[in-house]
């Protein structure tokens, strides 16, 4: 099963990035490809902007800036025949008035650069020498490296979010450019780089949905010290709670049966921190696994947790 698990992961790292990069098919609004989205900090990757029917640039939108951009919207052409539904959720939520009118930005994961762009850096920098180098030597099954031979370097990731990404985007589309409209969401290691660019720039972002987090950063929890880093730094970097939302989720199946008890740490951290259920969501979802077809089928929760009216 950890063999499957991880197989599956690494096809997830490099198969993303190989599909033909066709413009996904919506059944409602449409998307605007920043093709090859040049950057001073990382590769450049494609960037796609999903646009509400009737946007208009008379009004202004909230953002949800969302990670592994390429599995949002048409499972067609995603290299799992699976997709998030992004398109049909929101647009049902803002008929119904359950949510901001909002934008999102598909931000295309960085194929084999994906891990190291989405691990937390400082959190890693805390570690000691002889950890940092049992964390770069850790394998996929079949030998190959987890992180495909990069260094981490999501500073740089956020850095391409924060100075170059969201300037065009507020520049280019009629957007409420405040922290009080400008949300992430990510699975997996997305949902771990998603909390990480909150802690780290709190004036910018108002919140993140961390769907399926990825609390060991490897595949084995066997002398594995990164969750005690991970727990630490959140202890000493999680945003004031009057200001932001938060909301964490697992499965029970696949990879997601990691993860109950790290995340019953997180939570226990959060409510020191002063978190409340206005602030903060912690839920369970039995039954379902490390996938697109599970985080869409309980995507609204975290949709409308942060972009409720």
């Amino acid at each position: 099963m950890n063999k499957i698990i991880v197989l599956t992961l690494l096809l997830i790292s490099v198969l993303q990035q190989s599909v033909v990069a066709q413009l996904p098919s919506t059944q409602y609004g449409k998307i605007i490809r920043h093709e090859n989205f040049q950057s001073a900090y990382v590769n450049a990757r494609n960037v796609d902007v999903w646009l509400p029917e009737n946007y208009s640039p008379k009004n202004k939108y909230a953002v949800l800036y969302m990670q592994d951009g390429q599995m949002l919207f048409d499972s067609a052409i995603t290299w799992n025949k699976q997709e998030w539904g992004v398109d049909e959720l929101l647009s049902t939520l803002m008929k119904e008035g359950k949510i901001k009118n909002c934008i999102v930005v598909g931000i295309w994961n960085g194929g084999v650069s994906r891990h190291a762009e989405y691990f937390p850096q400082k959190p890693f920098e805390s570690l000691s020498p002889s950890q940092q180098d049992s964390v770069y030597s850790a394998y996929r099954s079949g030998g190959q490296s987890i992180f495909g031979g990069k260094t981490i370097m999501s500073d740089k990731y956020l850095l391409f979010l924060t100075k170059e990404l969201k300037p065009f985007i507020d520049r280019t589309y009629s957007t409420k450019s405040d922290r009080a409209n400008t949300f992430l969401a990510g699975s997996s290691m997305g949902g771990l780089i998603s909390l990480y660019a909150t802690c780290e720039y709190p004036d910018i972002f108002g919140g993140a949905a961390c769907l399926s987090t990825h609390w060991p950063g490897l595949f084995s929890l066997e002398n594995n010290p990164v969750p005690d880093v991970f727990f630490m730094y959140l202890k000493n970097n999680l945003p004031d709670p009057k200001l932001h939302r938060i909301y964490f989720d697992h499965g029970t199946e696949t990879l997601d049966a990691m993860y109950a008890e790290l995340q019953s740490n997180v939570d226990k951290i959060m409510i020191t921190k002063g978190y409340t259920k206005e602030q903060w969501m912690s839920k369970s979802w039995p039954g379902q696994d490390h996938s697109e077809k599970s985080w869409r089928s309980r995507l609204e929760v975290p949709v409308t947790f942060l972009l409720k009216q």
